[in-house]
């Protein structure tokens, strides 16, 4: 086999491989339901007493979001008496006197609330979420990230879903308060819409497993308790719980018309350092659950689909290859069946545009600005293959690692913002870039029309991911950076 030969089986392998991942979003296509997500959104069956909600405000050095966390959760509706408030307070820096203020005027106002604060960081989330555990009073515990603005009503719309009392968990849907800021924000919302909107909906609808997403939702104490607790030998703890608590046999509700306003990153740093976490945790909890989840006695299509679900991340070095394979595939005048190639691709492509597409249009966006934000979601999410690939060899070779927690804007000034430190070579994505432009000049030359859409969409991905990282590294090397906490323990103002 001589080297064309074996390039161009490289080449379909791992288009094949992509075309698989491709069919499982055309079922989820297939089996979305929004209107019927929607006329189920009727009001539980009301509980005959209220009981018990803990809720937990995991933060570490949040300044810029603290005060409003507490202050929105202070003014959630439930009775007083069964109500509690939680803020599990890792931070290190001004955080701690805000914190402080802010739980004085509730504990003033006359709600239950505390500050706990532990020795260590043991654990990160995981670590203060099972410590705070320890002395909460709820029979359910709401958790909300720092970033979060619950409605007054958030209790009240999901509490009494647990009244079946084989319901663990139940997740509401995200909503992103920045949306609008840019086309960074507009392409990273676009992204979680499509996991919110279709694929929690469709998991939930067709009875497969689904997970907390680590905020705006309620967890059953027992179910956290007979789960194992939270457990922190994986940087995603949430996706853990997740799968154990359904494991053993509790059910999980997601209720996709509450929608948690909060903030998605506003810069690429911070999105690349969020999604490192996201894509190296999944992996590290694959590699956890993998083999308890295929011989559990659960049916053939929750075990397919949590495999899917679990090994998803796969796509990033599968679709790193294909960069590095593209272009030289158009040089190539091997007999190989181009048809198939096209077909193969274009499946690929397809489903991708679809997926975000459809979730767009299911919240109620307009046509103009959907179909932008789903081409921008696309090239957000091939220009991310290059971190991303590094994120899912450490989950699969590495270390646990640090927990590291996504930096929040808020409303604060740049200056008291804080830093993301960002891993590898800065702007790495321009030299595929280059990669694609060569490839683009030789499809050209050799009037390979056919290819010239697909490279010419991998070239935009890379320069534009490669470009807004480059001025992320630039302007955190401007004489006024934003403030960050150095520590040598994992202890970042990082996320």
């Amino acid at each position: 086999m001589n080297a064309d030969t074996l390039l161009i089986w490289a080449y379909m392998a791992t288009l094949g491989l992509l075309f698989i991942y491709g069919l499982h979003r055309v079922w989820l296509l297939w089996r979305f339901r929004w209107g019927s997500a929607r006329a189920s959104h009727g009001p539980a069956q009301p509980l005959h007493e209220l009981p018990v909600v803990t809720v937990q405000l995991p933060v570490y050095n949040e300044r810029t979001v603290a005060a409003r966390l507490v202050r929105v959760c202070g003014a959630l509706d439930w009775p007083r008496d069964r109500f509690e408030i939680q803020v599990l307070d890792d931070s290190n820096d001004e955080t701690r006197d805000i914190v402080d203020e802010e739980v004085r005027q509730l504990v003033a106002a006359g709600i239950d609330a505390k500050v706990v604060r532990r020795a260590d960081r043991v654990g990160y989330k995981a670590g203060a979420l099972a410590h705070g555990q320890r002395s909460a009073r709820g029979e359910f515990i709401a958790i909300f990230d720092a970033d979060f603005l619950p409605q007054t009503d958030f209790l009240h719309q999901l509490v009494p879903h647990f009244v079946d009392p084989r319901i663990g968990m139940v997740q509401a849907r995200w909503g992103h308060d920045n949306r609008d800021d840019n086309l960074l924000t507009r392409a990273e919302s676009a992204l979680l819409d499509g996991h919110f909107v279709i694929e929690h909906t469709v998991r939930h609808d067709t009875g497969v497993f689904f997970n907390f997403n680590g905020t705006a939702g309620i967890w059953r104490r027992a179910a956290i308790d007979e789960a194992g607790g939270w457990q922190h030998d994986t940087l995603t703890e949430d996706l853990d719980l997740s799968y154990r608590a359904q494991l053993a046999g509790w059910r999980f509700i997601y209720k996709p018309m509450v929608v948690a306003p909060a903030e998605v990153p506003p810069d690429i740093a911070a999105f690349k350092s969020q999604q490192h976490r996201w894509a190296k945790g999944s992996v590290q909890v694959c590699k956890k659950l993998g083999w308890r989840i295929l011989v559990a006695r659960e049916p053939l299509k929750v075990k397919l689909e949590a495999m899917a679900h679990l090994t998803g991340n796969v796509g990033y070095p599968t679709v790193l290859l294909l960069a590095l394979l593209l272009p030289l595939s158009t040089t190539l005048r091997a007999d190989f069946a181009p048809w198939l190639s096209m077909a193969l691709f274009a499946t690929c492509s397809l489903s991708v545009v679809m997926f975000y597409e459809r979730s767009q249009d299911a919240i109620g966006r307009p046509l103009g600005r959907r179909l932008i934000d789903s081409l921008a979601a696309i090239l957000l999410g091939i220009g991310m293959c290059v971190s991303q690939t590094r994120a899912v060899f450490e989950g699969v070779f590495g270390r646990t690692g640090a927990f590291v927690r996504t930096p929040k804007k808020g409303d604060a000034p740049r200056a008291k913002r804080y830093a993301t430190a960002l891993k590898g070579l800065p702007g790495v994505e321009l030299l595929f870039a280059a990669w694609f432009g060569w490839g683009m000049w030789r499809a050209v030359e050799l009037e390979l029309w056919t290819s010239l859409p697909f490279q010419a969409l991998f070239f935009a991905s890379f320069a534009w991911v490669g470009t807004l990282t480059l001025v992320d590294r630039l302007r955190s090397l401007s004489p006024a950076p934003p403030v960050a906490v150095d520590s040598t323990s994992g202890l970042q103002a990082q996320g």
